[in-house]
């Protein structure tokens, strides 16, 4: 099976620290870590993982930084398209705290800045047309609108990652066959991942579901659980990687149409794999466990 992914990566630096540090403070952390990242990277290399073929469309420039992004990549099978790698632009360069008691994060991202005026391949009809899944985050709205939209004219599932509302994502719902989003998307005029759903259903998209951290997952019309993991070591990337697992189990299960007790199965599975995540430092950990 084949996956589009189309949107952010960034340079994931990811230090382990006992806690953040005050203003003017310094300490030494625990442990450091480098990997690219971004929630369509980030499904790429899970996808990839689980035995999929994954290419990643997206844009990250061609300064020396970016060769830490492609070798990462490159060593996961992740199939890469950087539409800016003639650029000397750096990538964008996420500074993670992980701290070491609770396994919650502090991120600090320019995220997609630098490749906002980036323009769709000549190809992209094909690279959708390939795939079993396209996969969107809304980063790179002038790549994922297009991929999106060809994506529902050839009937290729596309499956929208929602961490956050972003100003690309009505234009994006119209295209989007499955969302399932954080507990920090908001919708205009909603405050509860419950309006959320609503919203999404009433924009037309046919399956939701909100993801809330170790909580169950909220469909509309029921919950999933979510695996318990102790001790959490780390959260980063958690729902990267549950997106990536949820188009592996679509691309390889669904061959007809999505019914409830189908997707119901996809997220169940998707929140095994981002679970298991948690219980190491860093994003790659998991995969040689």
């Amino acid at each position: 099976m084949r996956a589009l992914f189309v949107g952010l990566c960034t340079l994931d630096v990811i230090t382990l620290v006992d806690h953040v540090p005050a203003p003017n403070e310094k300490l030494t952390a625990r442990t450091q870590t480098v990997a690219a990242g971004g929630p369509a990277t980030g499904a790429a290399a899970t996808f990839a993982h689980l035995g999929g073929e994954a290419v990643l469309l997206t844009a990250f420039g061609g300064h020396p930084l970016a060769g830490a992004i492609d070798a990462d990549l490159a060593a996961l099978g992740v199939d890469v398209i950087n539409l800016t790698a003639d650029s000397p632009e750096p990538p964008a360069v996420s500074t993670i705290l992980v701290t070491a008691a609770t396994g919650d994060r502090a991120v600090a991202s320019t995220n997609a800045a630098s490749g906002a005026s980036v323009s769709p391949p000549g190809d992209l009809s094909v690279l959708v047309g390939d795939a079993d899944v396209v996969l969107v985050d809304a980063h790179h709205p002038a790549l994922a609108v297009p991929a999106a939209r060809l994506a529902r004219a050839a009937g290729v599932p596309t499956l929208l990652d929602a961490g956050s509302w972003r100003p690309a994502t009505p234009t994006l719902l119209p295209y989007v066959d499955v969302a399932v989003c954080s507990a920090d998307f908001h919708p205009p005029g909603t405050t509860t991942p419950a309006e959320a759903l609503a919203f999404l259903h009433d924009a037309g998209v046919r399956w939701t579901a909100v993801t809330r951290g170790a909580s169950p997952i909220l469909r509309p019309d029921g919950q999933i659980p979510v695996p318990a993991v102790t001790p959490v070591v780390d959260t980063l990337g958690a729902g990267d990687v549950l997106h990536g697992a949820l188009a592996h189990h679509l691309a390889t299960h669904i061959t007809t149409r999505l019914t409830p007790p189908s997707f119901d199965a996809a997220l169940a599975f998707a929140a095994t794999v981002a679970s298991r995540t948690c219980g190491s430092f860093g994003t790659r950990e998991w995969m040689r466990a």
